[in-house]
């Protein structure tokens, strides 16, 4: 007999054994079925027997399978919107006229609050209303801080109370807003960019990307690192870009040449943009790379998730 022949006939039992096994398992869960069915014809006493005897077989089975263990966590929704939405319809309402839109959505929204009652010849209107401050003060209770701005400039801040259910489904402004002190300016930290960056080949780089992202003047992936991908500005918002000021926070930045392949630096770029409405003053944060004697951007940090630019 050849050798080959031989090899086969020593395997061929494994697999049949297996498959004897699989058999008989498969046979014993249907006999496990039967009785289960034959037990609840017969009565809860013959059922509970048959739940007690079953083979071991099927329950091992399903013990082997790890649990996933799911896990939900109850996030309070903030109702910053929500209350945005309140006092911005009830600073447009009046006690005069509850009949108006104005008025029967602040109603809807705070029953027991009563409305404004402005005077007839108030020159000033109400321009926009935005939330800067939510606080959950206890569970399903919130505190939110809106600013109301006014077309003469007056800039005023009204603190309003609302209650919230825990599946942020359903809200109400649960008391009458109250005019508070603006939140206070915080301290702004020291700056990470402390290195000035000269003219050169990193700023004309970052000139030239900016342009291209902005302006449309000439195409964006020439000035990336690979296997970034980055879209321009579209529609181009304006006609001209140009570099004012470039810090950086490493020292390599501020090299007369271009230093080593490889080599990472992070900047901040003071850019003045123009258009036909005039001049604005913009900033944007950069990532660069060095390869083969120049600087190719790999992150425009500015507005996007900080993971090499990608989209």
């Amino acid at each position: 007999m050849s050798p080959g022949k031989q090899a086969a006939e020593n395997e061929a039992p494994a697999p049949m054994a297996a498959g004897a096994r699989l058999e008989a398992m498969r046979r014993r869960v249907c006999l496990s079925r039967l009785a289960a069915w034959t037990a609840i014809a017969a009565g809860p006493i013959a059922l509970g027997i048959v739940i007690t005897s079953t083979p071991a077989t099927v329950s091992a089975a399903t013990q082997a399978q790890p649990a996933t263990a799911v896990r939900t966590t109850a996030v309070a929704a903030d109702p910053a919107g929500y209350t945005q939405l309140f006092v911005s319809t009830w600073l447009r309402s009046s006690s005069d006229d509850t009949t108006s839109a104005q008025a029967r959505l602040a109603h809807s929204m705070a029953p027991d609050v009563e409305l404004p009652d402005p005077a007839a010849d108030a020159q000033s209107a109400l321009q926009s209303v935005t939330a800067v401050r939510s606080a959950q003060r206890a569970d399903g209770v919130w505190s939110v801080t809106v600013a109301a701005q006014y077309t003469d400039g007056r800039l005023r801040y009204y603190a309003v109370p609302v209650a919230a259910d825990r599946a942020g489904a359903s809200f109400a402004v649960s008391g009458a807003p109250g005019v508070v002190a603006g939140p206070a300016r915080a301290e702004v930290p020291t700056s990470s960019y402390g290195v000035n960056v000269p003219e050169g080949d990193l700023s004309s780089a970052v000139g030239e990307f900016l342009a291209a992202y902005l302006t449309g003047a000439g195409e964006v992936d020439r000035y990336l690192a690979p296997s970034v991908t980055l879209s321009p500005v579209s529609p181009a918002p304006y006609t001209t870009v140009s570099v004012q000021q470039v810090s950086a926070v490493e020292e390599a930045a501020a090299a007369e040449q271009v230093p080593a392949d490889g080599t990472k630096v992070r900047v901040l770029a003071q850019v003045e943009a123009r258009d036909a409405g005039g001049r604005w003053p913009l900033a944007y944060e950069l990532a660069l790379t060095a390869r083969s004697g120049r600087w190719d951007v790999s992150a425009l940090e500015s507005g996007t998730a900080q993971n090499g630019g990608a989209r």
